[in-house]
């Protein structure tokens, strides 16, 4: 009986991890995904003591269809030593983006303020920036003077863009409709980028599927050189994520691993099982360097630095991940 009730299990599980794969046909499908690390695993401990019992042919088969699915997200995986860096390049400027998702009501906006001045970046993403954060960020006004923020309808969720260098001459920021995704174009050293914030729901059954459709034309839009993070509530490998990818003509950086996990949860457990939610996007002339989770702030969320450089010509990579690099070169720094 106990055998049994661990074989039905393990189906269940397997069938939810072989729905994620299927979620371009639906996004019901595609919220399994997300949790796919998870499910690979559960499934992978149900199928190891059902190899001694009748369901053994049955277990060896799930066994090995979770060790192929876990093995789709390796650039995620939690790792307890850092990776080689990737050699900067020594004849162009590097620069840095910090992504955060603030949390709207962070009980220690001073700690996040603290960690901007700490790691100096040029531009910074921003998500959930509350009314409380509207006020807090005024405190960084004379070291980011070029900032655009756009308030969500409900006053929690917005979104902001905040940057040292200026915006490129003859051009201004926009907020897209109800404050999901800020643009900008920002020079850097007489390069305009286009830099972008986005915050995407939560998955199906929440509106993530449909608010994508209606950032198709803004993500269309976007320069032919172009760098975006923020936290899309989708994993890297998700048909969400791909979608927004293939709208604005991006590749997706390999995942600097997770980020999110419930805030009453220890750190320790949002590093090793939580979500790779924070994502960060390129194309054009942006090479990412390096990728790397910061400490605690206070948010659900850990915060990601990124180090980029621009190729003087701005041409495309001529394979797609030379851009956002392979995930055995990129940098992502200790996790653990």
């Amino acid at each position: 009986m106990t055998a049994g009730v661990a074989f039905l299990a393990m189906m269940a599980l397997s069938a939810a991890l072989l729905a994620g794969f299927l979620g371009a046909l639906h996004p019901a499908l595609d919220s399994f995904s997300h949790f796919r690390i998870h499910l690979s695993v559960l499934t992978a401990l149900l199928a190891l003591p059902l190899l001694a019992s009748s369901y053994r042919l049955q277990a060896v088969a799930v066994l090995l269809f979770a060790i192929a699915s876990l093995a789709t997200t390796v650039s995620a995986l939690p790792r307890l030593w850092p990776q080689q860096a990737v050699a900067k390049p020594a004849d162009r400027i590097v620069y840095s983006l910090l992504q955060m998702n603030l949390r709207f009501d962070n009980p220690t906006p001073k700690k996040v303020l603290s960690l901007i001045g700490r790691t100096n970046p040029d531009v910074i993403t921003l998500d959930e920036v509350s009314g409380m954060w509207t006020s807090e960020l005024g405190y960084i006004t004379s070291a980011y003077p070029y900032r655009i923020l756009c308030p969500y309808p409900n006053g929690i969720f917005g979104v902001a863009l905040l940057s040292r260098r200026p915006f490129a001459a003859g051009t201004a920021p926009h907020c897209e409709p109800r404050g999901a995704m800020a643009t900008a174009t920002i020079d850097f050293g007489g390069t305009g980028v286009d830099v972008a914030a986005i915050h995407l729901s939560w998955p199906w059954p929440h509106e993530q599927y449909w608010q994508i459709g209606e950032l198709a034309e803004p993500l269309g839009a976007l320069g032919e050189t172009a760098i975006m993070a923020g936290d899309c509530n989708a994993v890297p490998w998700s048909a969400a994520v791909r979608r927004v990818a293939s709208l604005g003509g991006l590749t997706v950086m390999p995942s600097a691993g997770p980020t999110w996990i419930h805030r009453k949860l220890p750190d320790f457990l949002r590093r090793f099982a939580g979500l790779p939610i924070d994502q960060v996007f390129s194309k054009g002339g942006v090479m990412i360097l390096s990728s790397t989770r910061l400490e605690d702030d206070g948010s659900d969320h850990l915060p990601v630095l990124v180090e980029f450089s621009l190729r003087p010509d701005g041409r495309e990579p001529e394979d797609e991940h030379e851009s956002a690099l392979a995930a055995n070169n990129l940098s992502t720094g200790p996790r653990g």
